[in-house]
């Protein structure tokens, strides 16, 4: 208590959160949150590392804590989307593993979430941490890649969290020879930002202006941080819909509030050789049914531009059974490691 008043604190991260009672992190989070507010902070944030599955985290997170008498932390790292989405973006993961995510984050957390998308605040979503064996930029990792997994991050339902370096290209230790120290060595990952050259922080860091671009984005975009989230169905012909699967396959999701609707498409295939994926992904009707223009406010490649939303009459959605149905759609042309955000004009 005496740090949070002496330094103004506003947030605390707790390490190993999931190795301590459900109902002592409750009673620690509601202390925390009750001194906070007797000395005039309303948002005292705070977030526990829960290395573990759905089911774990839910024990500890919000009204779900064990007692179900008081609050347990406010949110949790959200390692059940890290075990998954940096496997995605580099293409040996299929992007149907980030549809299961959240497919299943709906049915642990049911009874906690008062809308859709509350879930959001839940989770602190990351690609790497001090933790790991290497970082998300690894050196072999092309550029591209490397923004296509952070837009996405940035885009999804959470509280996107930035490990430390990244905005500045760090990419792991090196020995003497220029090998990166790999194996079993976790300071890899945990160089130093300081004697960086030309200069320890660069505001012109190739990754920092980009990531300045998605957090603009987001904090302009209302929905971006608090929007409904839905996976939507592509096609290659425009007509014929499904949602992608395997390795390389296209990310796509909306995030939706009060009426206004951001689309996030990724193309994840990493053969740069290959063709772009030129076809249709799907939007909201309701909300898409006046055609309005859609332009691409970020993309990792520099695409810009923009289109109109179509209405297709007879479209046909694969899942179990095939269905035809009215829908809009919007044409995208996305290149191998592309990430596109769509936002009304």
């Amino acid at each position: 208590m005496y740090l949070i008043a002496r330094f103004d604190v506003d947030g605390f991260r707790m390490d190993t959160v999931k190795y301590i009672e459900p109902d002592i992190i409750e009673m620690f989070g509601n202390a925390l949150r009750e001194f906070a507010f007797s000395i005039g902070k309303q948002n005292f944030f705070t977030f526990g590392e829960i290395y573990d599955d759905e089911q774990t985290i839910n024990k500890f997170v919000g009204r779900h804590s064990e007692n179900i008498e008081g609050f347990g932390v406010d949110a949790a790292l959200d390692f059940p989307l890290f075990y998954k989405l940096p496997g995605v973006a580099k293409a040996n993961i299929d992007v149907a593993e980030i549809r299961n995510v959240f497919r299943d984050r709906k049915n642990a957390e049911r009874e906690l979430l008062s809308s859709h998308g509350e879930a959001g605040k839940y989770f602190i979503s990351f690609l790497d941490n001090h933790d790991q064996k290497e970082r998300f930029n690894h050196p072999n990792t092309p550029k591209e890649q490397v923004l296509l997994g952070l837009a996405v991050l940035f885009c999804l339902q959470g509280i996107p969290c930035l490990y430390y370096g990244t905005e500045q290209g760090l990419n792991g230790t090196k020995n003497p020879s220029g090998d990166l120290q790999l194996g079993d060595n976790q300071e890899a990952v945990r160089e130093a930002l300081w004697g960086k050259v030309p200069k320890a922080f660069d505001d012109q860091n190739f990754f920092y202006l980009h990531l300045q671009l998605l957090s603009k984005l987001g904090n302009s975009e209302p929905a971006l941080k608090f929007g409904r989230l839905y996976f939507r169905e592509v096609a290659g012909n425009g007509k014929d819909f499904g949602h992608s699967t395997g390795r390389g396959g296209i990310i796509a999701f909306s995030r939706v509030l009060s009426g206004r609707e951001i689309v996030v498409i990724a193309n994840t295939n990493a053969h740069t050789s290959d063709p772009p994926f030129d076809g249709f992904v799907i939007m909201d009707l309701d909300i898409n049914r006046s055609e309005p223009f859609i332009k691409v406010a970020y993309s990792n490649m520099g695409t810009t531009g923009q289109e109109k939303a179509q209405l297709l009459e007879d479209a046909r959605f694969f899942t179990d059974t095939v269905t035809i149905a009215e829908t809009a759609a919007m044409h995208v042309k996305l290149r191998p490691m592309e990430v596109q955000v769509l936002i009304p004009v």
